[in-house]
């Protein structure tokens, strides 16, 4: 393999193309961990999933960090570093849960409030005249350096340097906005568990694969097959049938569908495709629904809302959103060829209960372990993992429709088949691993 020194990001990153090593070099990884997911805005969860006070969530703000999101008796919610003060043991062991009064480490006892400030040490008068001072923040369990929410979903950071969570969204705020508006209440909620689903491949592969319209017909073209031969057999009354099988076929759409859609990027990384229309954009609306929607909001804000159409959307590096479905895929990187896919559902609150079951078999068919659509991706990226490894060629390209991306003042549109996606994912990966994010350096 061509040396690439260490540093030298403009060797690793070019317009067109990247240096192999960003899928399979460990020390790219661990860099990755502390400049990429330990300086931008991470999705730890929602504020639904800890409703009352003292119940918490638990997870990793990075391969290695642990965390744990509380509610608090003031009503707010804490994201707090999940490690004593005294030996650094992990306080709070299992995934979620509640706890009564306090937070208590499981080595020594000592307890915390649930704003992370220490409450007691046992047998605390053995500490006297040794000049430990109970009230220093080290002994505390600390807050991370930012916590913010947005309509209830909860993010963090590892940096003080970053700009504010809503700064570092962008334009790609609307796609929240318009996830939550698709509740008559507007609001939505955690509904049910997670559908945790283990690839053993690099993180990147998910995120580029997200907005790559260029693999649907290729990869998925079985199943998309599969499914209308199915559906050629049902009769007209098998209504429940056919809805399940139509979630499959627009997988296999023509380029030029995929070419119509567009795809926008944004600073940081972030970026969706389709807007105008997407492949969930002739999902047909439930009349419960749909009542409700225009109770809430009336006839013309109603139809606005469902015209606004995504497929995915990326918030660079760690959440990917499905608006129109109402579900939300966490990356959760474990190594540099292993990592996991978090998948969760969400109420629209004030919708029928039918909203929610489409929700749920999307999830089902599409993102599961046992799904119909998800294992062909893991099945490509396991492909190109292996394939990274031989050192014919030291380069992966994204040359597509390359110099014809317009570029606005908040934003760049590009066409559906573009690589935009690729363009914007690492131009955002090249300012984090050099920093110049932190430092405010224009990287455009």
């Amino acid at each position: 393999m061509q040396k690439i020194p260490d540093r030298n990001f403009d060797a690793l990153v070019k317009p067109t193309k990247l240096h192999r090593s960003l899928y399979t070099d460990p020390d790219i990884f661990e860099l990755e961990m502390s400049r990429i997911w330990g300086q931008a805005w991470i999705y730890i969860g929602h504020e639904s999933q800890v409703p009352n006070a003292g119940d918490y969530f638990t997870t990793n703000i990075n391969h290695a960090v642990p965390v744990v999101m509380i509610r608090d008796k003031d009503d707010s919610v804490r994201v707090l570093h999940n490690r004593c003060g005294h030996k650094g043991a992990k306080v709070v062991d299992k995934q979620s849960g509640t706890v009564r009064g306090a937070l208590r480490c499981a080595y020594h006892g000592w307890s915390y409030r649930f704003d992370g400030s220490l409450l007691k040490i046992p047998n605390e008068h053995g500490y006297q005249d040794t000049g430990f001072d109970a009230s220093e923040p080290c002994y505390s369990m600390q807050p991370l350096a930012q916590v913010s929410s947005y309509r209830g979903f909860v993010f963090a950071t590892l940096s003080d340097e970053i700009p504010d969570l809503v700064t570092w969204m962008g334009g790609a705020i609307t796609c929240f906005d318009n996830l939550c508006d698709r509740a008559p209440e507007g609001e939505v909620e955690v509904a049910g568990g997670v559908l945790r689903y283990e690839h053993d491949c690099n993180w990147k592969f998910i995120l580029e694969n997200l907005n790559d319209t260029m693999h649907p017909m290729v990869v998925h073209e079985s199943v998309v097959k599969a499914a209308e031969s199915y559906i050629a057999t049902l009769p007209p009354e098998a209504a429940k049938q056919r809805r399940e099988a139509e979630i499959i076929p627009p997988f296999g759409a023509s380029y030029e569908n995929f070419e119509n859609t567009g795809i926008t990027g944004f600073d940081y990384g972030h970026h969706y495709d389709g807007g105008k229309t997407s492949i969930h954009a002739d999902y047909s609306v439930d009349p419960d629904y749909h009542e409700a929607m225009v109770a809430a909001y009336g006839e013309t804000r109603t139809r606005e809302i469902y015209a606004f159409n995504t497929h995915n959307v990326l918030y660079y590096p760690s959440l990917t959103i499905k608006c129109a479905v109402q579900n939300i895929r966490v990356i959760r990187p474990i190594s540099v060829d292993r990592f996991v896919v978090e998948s969760w559902s969400f109420r629209l609150k004030g919708a029928p209960d039918t909203m929610l079951q489409r929700t749920v078999l999307y999830s089902r068919l599409i993102n599961s372990a046992m799904g119909m659509v998800g294992p062909d991706d893991l099945e490509v990226y396991r492909r190109t993992q292996k394939g990274l490894h031989s050192p014919v060629n030291d380069w992966v390209e994204f040359h597509r429709q390359y110099g014809k991306d317009r570029i606005l003042p908040d934003r760049i549109e590009g066409g559906g088949t573009s690589d935009l996606d690729m363009r914007t994912q690492y131009r955002a990966w090249k300012a984090y691993m050099e920093q110049s994010y932190q430092r405010g350096v224009d990287h455009a």
